[in-house]
């Protein structure tokens, strides 16, 4: 890229590398352009026809090569376009820009204007058309339909309105063309193409150079020393430096931030923020940042321009990966069917409304109308942190400018071409005698002043002398040269001129906006360093393991952020920006650092030493930025002290003869003087040649380094998620194979991002089910699992729009799933008579006992959503059923299924969609089968205000006497976010089952409906001990959400009812999630182990499951199992809150710490007595209590104070739980006890007071674990741990007790 040839100047550090023209080919004439798909019945005047570079200058630069097709399209993006002298004939400037495959980008600025046809050929060929034209459609003219659309929307759409003559003068040529009486003039573009994005400057050099060619005396140099002195003897202006070169008659200034600066963005912020307003920039901003696609839209093409440019130049320290396409022509627009993230700006026709706009898909689209200052946003997305105060910071920056933060009609007081883009009138007072010199002006859009008339306007406000001046050297065709020369170049304060102080405004007010956002990053990202994971000892094994490789600590670096910021950041670190900067950051150990990211590093180091925010402060205040002031002051410097100022342009070797002057014609330059740069003689070259040495050199190295390292360009490729041709489509080639190609790239990217987002969510999953060490819930819930699964809804949200024949409503999902669900119920209609062969796939019981088969569909599933009131868009629908699906394990059973019914996709869908390509979709249902491997609750967890249906089963132990009851039992369901309140059952509705060995079973089944209990917890059973057969022996009780189809089976194995057991007419049981059977469907592929256990060891075999079967555990494991207990709820509160799961499982259930401590005081307990009834641990506790109770004893105790009040507490809470009015039995007691000893921090303290009690020596063995004091000492010890977590129980655990 370093090296220079004969057209090449000073290397790559010129300002201009390419002037370029545009127009009409006379040789061969009219072409009608197809590819911008304009419609023939249109009057020929308002046809598109193609353009053609009608020339460039150089031929080409090496390191930039020369894209004609590319530059032809975005300089006349809507082809040529055609007037007559009674239309308006206005010049216009817009930008735009070309992003190459590496991603570097290069600027073109496009001053259009109309020029005369002088060929017959044309003329009379447009005449030919509009006779053919008017023999077709007699009556299709109106007065008012002669101008051409295409440079109408090059126009601002105010442009019409501003000009008080245009409509008359159309109605008077009645919008035909006759070339007797009409003179054509067709558009013609002149075009600079730079390295970086000089806006103001290149637009002021254009209007020059049309100026001098619409001007009546001819400039003072041939235009070949102008084009050939911007081409070669200009600079670039170094980083930090201002730099003045000379137009043709005016000096231009332009200057470049400094190193520790925001990098350069000429175009005009205020103008974006003035065209949408702050909330909905602010809203814009947010959408690119989480990389959804985003649509700009307007008539004018330089507005769609300076919005994309505003927005992405707002992203600093990160940068848009994706697709970038700020100006799309007509012959693109199937570029909109991109499965991918993009920017694109679509050019609106006159008159179009929004809702005939047919895109491919809009789930996940922002729309952005900049002409009706209006955005569609995309549903459910999360909020930018402390948005607000950032709302309240840029509207004060904006006031201080004159500038309404509101929104709205963009300044109309003088049309583009005259003003410096982008520049906002509305701030200059005196509108109104602008308007009036306007109307003193009767020619005033012949288009023959370029860009001139706001710097003399400026001049003549509120000088009415001036102004009689201007209007009397108007009518007299004096100059406006001459005029400017009077007034001293229309100079503003300081010497500069009304333009340049427009100019200085407009920069100031850039940077400050700038700087109140990259504040913001600066303070939400201040610490990320100490999260980047430098795990590749050299860049070449980084870059080869660069995929497998986990580059930043996400969940760490989420936990030490403010609670507000953490649903943002939680989806923007997982965008490709954030992953790149990163990627950026780690390569930084051994290459140069990237640019933004050296002056980001530099901001917060600066940050650091004044200590605005600690590395341990998590504070989510807003904290202005404070330097503003700095960095508006830093540009108002460079631009006040010139620091270089370029070769004035001068006399070239040129042949005599050319050169030559025609008015209102641009001249065919001579190549051969523009084809060369100068020998490196001037004083510019001289004063940077060694430096451009030493520059060369570092690049050559550099290139070295990027070119040669073949694994580099190889994996740096890899490591995006789509592949560099897939973020950047060429514009140039539009061959259906390229159009084919694309769309094969397409569907690779989208496979690929499907392997990595289902690796992703396996990864974080089963890495958290690992770390925790088979106790509670397995599962990563909350913030980072919904981030994943939304980014994962988005993906198939895009897979289901790749290549759509016709749009259906915002989800081309949820209307695939609509398609389907009419052809399936029309089906099932016509098989009515046989419902054998219509019956849906059914999923097996997930019990081998009681349950009825769920019948399980897609229909059914979607039936289950549309019945969801609270639901209301199609967007919403598909995303909800996904979550369902993916919960239930069936999303990849389920898309097979839909995806079977193959006349269905083929009429739905074009051949090279991604779900037309058999192996691709094939690959892509294989990575979402993975999924089936963990579980999900991401559709409970998320609608959590539904109605449910559950079903209980009541499994009693299979002896028919003991299967019956004649009491009236009933249930209570309690879950993480409610309980069902207490469901009567309906005496003895028996049903009869039978196992596969046909014996049967009896069970009692209920159905009820109850909002969303979330992950079940607790069942209360009981009932009122009635009748004869009052007593009964329960195994279990299932219960079954109706929708996702989870079962839980809450384990009992005890009796209910007076006389028998405890005594217990209540239990409290405590459920798990059950093991769908071995049998299951094999479509839903395995699954995690238990949630309560570690993948990562066997199952432990309870300590209470032990001793029911006459098996006696050791002290040892008695021990062991306490402090597992103890263990399990410490690692339960390390968790971060909303991850927790319940705490009731760790306390009660199968390996809880009731159970463990129960087997330490059954432990050496004299229990079983011949022909007496059994004594529980309860019969301790209470025969202890009453001894403390007796008279004496309290008063011996009471003489030890603290002790006393222990004493106390107990009998109180022992007291508390034999009143309450619930039938709970002696062991639902003794666990009751325990949970209110453990949640109040009292059970260290009631262990020493049992030991001492004498009742001990009558109860337990000299043996017992209970009577060893070292053994209690370090149980209590154990117990301790607890003290430093707030434990809450459960309502259905202490339901009746009043302490």
């Amino acid at each position: 890229m370093s090296g220079t040839n004969a057209a090449s100047g000073a290397a790559p550090c010129r300002f201009a590398h390419y002037f370029v023209i545009c127009g009409i080919d006379t040789e061969t004439g009219l072409e009608p352009d197809e590819l911008a798909g304009e419609n023939f019945e249109q009057s020929p005047l308002k046809r598109t026809f193609k353009s053609k570079v009608l020339a460039h200058y150089p031929e080409n630069v090496e390191w930039n090569p020369f894209d004609q097709d590319a530059v032809n399209m975005l300089c006349m993006p809507k082809g040529l376009s055609f007037r007559t002298q009674a239309d308006s004939r206005e010049p216009q400037f817009h930008s735009f820009l070309i992003t190459r495959e590496d991603g570097s980008r290069t600027y073109g600025f496009v001053h259009t204007f109309y020029e005369e046809v002088t060929s017959p050929q044309i003329c009379s060929a447009m005449q030919t058309l509009y006779q053919m034209h008017q023999a077709e459609n007699p009556s299709s003219d109106s007065p008012s339909s002669s101008s051409s659309s295409s440079m109408d929307s090059l126009a601002s759409s105010l442009d019409e309105a501003d000009s008080p003559s245009s409509s008359s003068c159309r109605s008077a040529a009645c919008g035909g063309y006759d070339a007797s009486r009409d003179t054509l003039f067709v558009s013609k573009a002149l075009c600079l193409i730079t390295p970086m994005p000089f806006m103001h400057a290149c637009c002021r050099f254009l209007s020059q150079v049309h100026r001098a060619v619409t001007a009546a005396s001819p400039p003072p140099l041939p235009l070949e020393s102008y084009v050939h002195n911007i081409l070669y003897e200009v600079p670039l202006p170094p980083p930090g430096r201002s730099l003045k070169f000379h137009g043709v008659y005016e000096p231009i200034v332009c200057q470049r931030p400094g190193p520790g600066e925001l990098p350069l963005a000429d175009f005009p912020l205020g103008q974006t923020f003035t065209l949408l307003g702050v909330e909905n920039l602010v809203q814009l901003f947010n959408c690119t940042l989480l990389e959804m696609q985003i649509l700009l839209y307007s008539q004018d093409y330089q507005r769609l321009m300076t919005v994309a440019e505003g927005i992405t130049t707002l992203l600093f320290p990160f940068q848009w990966q994706h697709v970038y396409v700020p100006i799309l022509p007509a012959s693109l627009l199937h570029f909109l069917d991109a499965p991918v993230p993009y920017l694109m700006g679509l050019q609106s026709k006159e008159g179009t409304d929004r809702s005939k706009l047919e895109l491919p898909q809009e789930a996940n689209l922002c729309f952005v109308d900049i002409d009706n200052h209006c955005i569609e946003l995309p549903e459910d997305f999360p909020q930018f942190p402390n948005k607000p105060e950032l709302i309240q910071e840029l509207s004060e920056v904006l006031l201080r400018y004159g500038i309404s933060p509101v929104g709205g009609a963009p300044p109309t007081s003088v049309p583009t071409s005259t003003t410096t883009p982008g520049s906002v009138s509305t701030r200059h007072p005196g509108l109104k005698s602008q308007q009036a010199l306007r109307e003193l002006e009767d020619d005033g859009r012949n288009g023959n002043l370029g860009g001139e008339q706001l710097a003399v306007l400026e001049l003549l406000q509120g000088n009415a002398t001036l102004e009689r001046l201007q209007a009397l050297a108007k009518r007299t065709g004096v100059r406006v040269e001459a005029l400017r020369g009077v007034g001293g170049e229309g100079e503003a304060q300081g010497g500069r001129t009304a333009v340049e102080e427009e100019e200085l405004r407009n920069a100031k007010l850039n940077v400050q906006l700038r700087e109140v956002v990259a504040s913001r990053f600066t303070m939400m990202f201040a610490d990320y360093e100490a999260f980047v994971i430098h795990s590749a000892p050299d860049l070449e094994s980084w870059l080869t393991n660069r995929e497998q490789m986990h580059n930043f600590d996400k969940a760490s670096f989420l936990s030490d952020q403010p609670e507000p910021y953490l649903p943002f950041l939680s989806h923007f670190i997982e965008t490709q920006m954030f992953a790149t900067f990163i990627d950026n950051k780690i390569m930084s150990q051994w290459e140069e650092k990237e640019p933004l990211l050296r002056v980001f590093d530099g901001r917060i180091d600066k940050a650091r030493l004044y200590n605005v925010r600690a590395p341990s402060l998590r504070s989510s205040n807003y904290q202005r930025c404070t330097i503003l002031k700095e960095s508006a002051q830093a540009i108002e410097q460079r631009l006040m002290k010139i620091d270089h100022t370029a070769i004035h342009p001068h006399l070239l070797d040129m042949k005599i003869g050319q050169g030559k002057y025609e008015q209102g014609f641009f001249p065919k330059l001579q190549s051969d003087v523009l084809s060369v740069g100068p020998t490196n003689n001037n004083r510019w070259s001289n004063r940077t040649a060694t430096a451009q040495r030493r520059k060369d050199r570092h690049r050559q190295q550099t290139e070295h380094l990027t070119l040669d390292n073949d694994l580099k360009e190889k994996y740096m490729q890899e490591a995006r998620i789509l592949g560099k041709n897939l973020r950047q489509p060429k514009l140039s080639d539009l061959s259906p194979a390229v159009i084919a190609q694309t769309n094969w790239k397409f569907v690779e990217g989208l496979l690929k991002e499907c392997r990595m987002k289902t690796k992703r969510m396996l990864v974080e999953k089963m890495g958290r089910e690992a770390v925790e060490l088979g106790h509670g819930e397995a599962n990563i819930t909350g913030l980072e699992e919904n981030t994943l699964i939304a980014s994962l809804c988005d993906l198939l949200e895009r897979i289901w729009s790749h290549g759509l024949q016709v749009k259906q409503g915002k989800s081309a999902l949820w209307s695939h799933l609509l398609h389907y669900q009419a052809r399936e119920e029309k089906l099932e209609q016509q098989q009515a008579e046989s419902p054998v062969s219509s019956c849906p796939e059914r999923r097996k019981s997930e019990s081998s006992i009681g349950m009825p088969s769920l019948r399980a569909s897609v229909i059914q599933d979607m039936r289950h959503i549309q019945s969801m009131g609270e639901i209301k868009t199609d967007v919403g629908r598909a995303r909800a059923w996904i979550r369902l699906s993916l919960e239930k394990k069936l999303l990849s059973q389920h898309l097979k299924r839909l995806l079977s019914r193959q006349a269905l996709t083929k009429k739905l869908y074009k051949r090279y969609a991604f779900l037309r390509c058999e192996e691709e979709k094939e690959q892509f249902l294989f990575h979402l089968l993975s999924l089936n491997t963990v579980d999900y609750f991401c559709f409970t967890s998320v609608f959590t205000t539904i109605m449910i249906p559950y079903r209980a089963v009541i499994i009693p132990i299979k002896k028919l006497s003991n299967a019956m009851t004649t009491s009236n039992p009933w249930v209570c369901v309690s879950g993480e976010l409610g309980d069902s309140g207490v469901r009567q059952i309906t005496k003895n509705v028996l049903e009869m089952t039978f196992d596969s060995a046909f014996r049967p079973h009896t069970h009692i089944d209920a159905m009820f409906k109850c909002q969303n209990l979330g992950k079940l917890t607790t069942v209360q059973l009981g009932h009122d001990n009635s009748g004869l057969l009052a007593k009964w022996l329960v195994d279990c009780v299932m219960v079954r959400n109706e929708i996702t189809g989870h079962t839980y089976k809450f384990p009992c194995g005890r009796w209910l009812g007076k006389g028998v057991d405890d005594g217990s007419l209540e239990r409290v049981l405590i459920g798990e999630l059950a093991l769908p059977n071995a049998d299951e469907d094999c479509g839903r592929g395995c699954r995690t182990p238990d949630m309560q256990h570690s993948p990562g060891q066997t199952r432990r075999v309870s300590i209470t499951s032990m001793g029911g079967r006459g098996y006696k555990p050791t002290s040892a494991q008695i021990q062991e199992a306490i402090g597992e207990a103890v263990n399990s709820i410490c690692k339960h509160f390390h968790k971060p809150e909303k991850e927790r799961g319940s705490l009731t499982i760790l306390l009660c259930g199968e390996v809880g710490l009731v159970g463990a401590l129960e087997q330490f005081f059954h432990n050496g307990f004299k229990s079983a007595r011949l022909f007496q009834k059994t004594v529980f641990v309860w019969d301790f506790v209470e025969k202890a209590v009453a001894y403390m109770e007796s008279a004496d004893q309290m008063g011996d105790m009471q003489e030890t104070a603290p002790l006393g009040l222990t004493c106390v507490s107990l009998c109180h809470y022992v007291s508390a739980i034999n009143s309450s009015p619930r039938n709970i039995g002696k062991d639902g007691k003794f666990q009751l006890l325990v949970c209110l000893g453990a949640r109040d921090r009292l059970l260290i303290q009631w262990l020493p007071l049992l030991v001492e009690c004498p009742v001990i020596q009558r109860m337990y063995e000299e043996s017992a674990l209970l009577r060893d004091r070292t053994t209690v000492n370090d149980l209590i010890a154990v117990l301790q741990t607890l003290h430093d977590f707030p434990i809450t129980l459960e309502a259905s655990l202490v339901k009746g007790i009043d302490l």
